[in-house]
């Protein structure tokens, strides 16, 4: 061969080479820093193995961050992700608004009618999926069974806040860094507001009249939080106004936390003698109501993936959540990290599995607890809304967070009770009257 034919044949390899990088489709997918996505970003190897044709962009962010720029850049259509990590309350108000792509395809072996149906219904509109759950949670209380032993205590099969106080309070030694609760208290309408709005709606509360007007000059909510805020200052850690489910997490795996009320999807991570200093003394219960009630407040929630419009890759960001969403995502789970550690929550078949039941001892409480939350009626109380944790409506984003702004400041010292509620129902007034409600 001579030295043109060679140089030839170079650059035609050269070229092909180029070809082949430049087919590769980078997605970018914007997720929530938690535990089960920290998780499938380490697998994402398994993905890339069977997909090298798509690349795997990770944009990481905690909770209350992620929500405002993945909304900012859906509603201006920026197009800057691919991929979406959304919750319910997001996705029936976006899909309404042609935000997002439809999941009508996502595989043989993807098994749509396997999703546990309360998951599957909050992310479907007119009768089409928008997202695909990655996992699903409601909210029960998480607890030390040593600590509530030597408390001389037996925790009921349905407590109440009044237990939940007296528990607090002989659980609690501050000498040895140990603290009888532990509670939301970072502002967001995800994140102490998803705790307070559960509490309220167990107290028998709400968030609005058949009207639509605020409640917070009601005994409901004064009850709510004087009740929480007792709680978190006399039992609970210093600092309380600055943690948010993943703060709450790390106090509880090292022994610092007697109770701990929050979301289901904790249960894998608080057992896990790899993680958790505690991992064999934690028990379970029901999320707490008033005495004699029966609205335990828990929420239903889940975390989904999903594609907005603006995305001009939508095919390989939909092969990307097929992947990470389908049945073979969870034994891939199982066979790495074992299967107490599986995305919970989204799948009839999960609960099941003998294995999965044998080895996540928190798994019937968690399907208790998911099976029961009434996101049709939150409230004992007639209301207008929908939600359970939140409000479906779209101004509830900007007014739960600002209300939430207002209970932690409460929690901090920077106002009382009666302060912080009486600036939550103006403003809430306000903006509510704004919107122009009722409509």
């Amino acid at each position: 061969m001579n030295v043109t034919a060679r140089a030839l044949m170079g650059a035609s390899l050269l070229l092909a080479a180029t070809s082949a990088v430049s087919a590769q489709t980078t997605i970018t997918v914007a997720t929530v820093n938690n535990g089960d996505m920290i998780r499938m970003q380490r697998l994402t190897s398994d993905f890339n193995a069977k997909h090298p044709d798509i690349k795997v962009n990770w944009v990481t962010l905690e909770e209350n961050v992620l929500r405002q720029r993945v909304t900012t850049d859906i509603a201006s259509k920026g197009g800057q992700y691919d991929v979406l990590t959304i919750g319910n309350y997001e996705v029936p108000i976006w899909a309404k608004q042609n935000w997002l792509v439809a999941l009508d395809n996502l595989g043989a072996d993807y098994d749509q009618a396997d999703l546990l149906p309360q998951v599957a219904a909050a992310l479907t509109v007119g009768g089409k999926l928008y997202a695909a759950p990655f996992y699903a949670e409601s909210s029960m209380l998480m607890y030390r069974t040593d600590l509530l032993e030597k408390a001389g205590l037996k925790m009921p099969e349905n407590p109440d806040w009044g237990f939940i106080t007296e528990a607090a309070a002989k659980m609690t030694d501050k000498a040895a860094g140990v603290y009888g609760i532990c509670l939301r208290g970072k502002a967001g309408w995800g994140e102490n507001m998803a705790f307070l709005t559960s509490m309220n709606n167990s107290m028998g509360g709400a968030w609005f009249d058949m009207q639509w007007k605020p409640q917070f000059d009601k005994p409901e909510w004064k009850k709510t939080l004087d009740t929480y805020l007792k709680l978190m200052t006399s039992y609970g850690p210093p600092g309380s106004s600055s943690n948010g489910f993943n703060e709450n997490l790390a106090l509880f795996q090292t022994g610092k936390c007697g109770m701990w009320i929050d979301a289901t999807v904790a249960a894998s991570f608080i057992s896990d003698p790899k993680e958790s200093k505690v991992a064999d003394k934690v028990g379970f219960a029901p999320a707490p109501t008033r005495a004699g009630g029966s609205n335990h407040g828990n929420w239903l929630w889940s975390w989904n993936l999903a594609i907005p419009a603006s995305t001009t890759k939508a095919d390989a960001a939909k092969t990307f959540v097929a992947w990470a969403t389908s049945p073979a995502y969870t034994k891939l789970v199982a066979e790495k990290e074992g299967i107490a550690n599986v995305p919970p929550g989204t799948r009839t078949s999960l609960y099941k599995n003998e294995a999965y039941l044998k080895a996540a001892p928190f798994a019937p409480m968690t399907l208790k607890a998911i099976e029961a939350a009434n996101t049709q009626k939150p409230s004992e109380q007639p209301v207008p809304y929908t939600g359970g944790q939140f409000v479906a409506i779209p101004e509830f984003q900007a007014i739960g967070t600002a209300v939430g702004q207002q209970f932690s400041a409460a929690l901090a010292g920077k106002a009382t009770a009666d302060q912080a509620l009486a600036a939550s129902q103006a403003l809430t007034s306000r903006e509510m009257t704004r919107a122009g409600y009722p409509k």
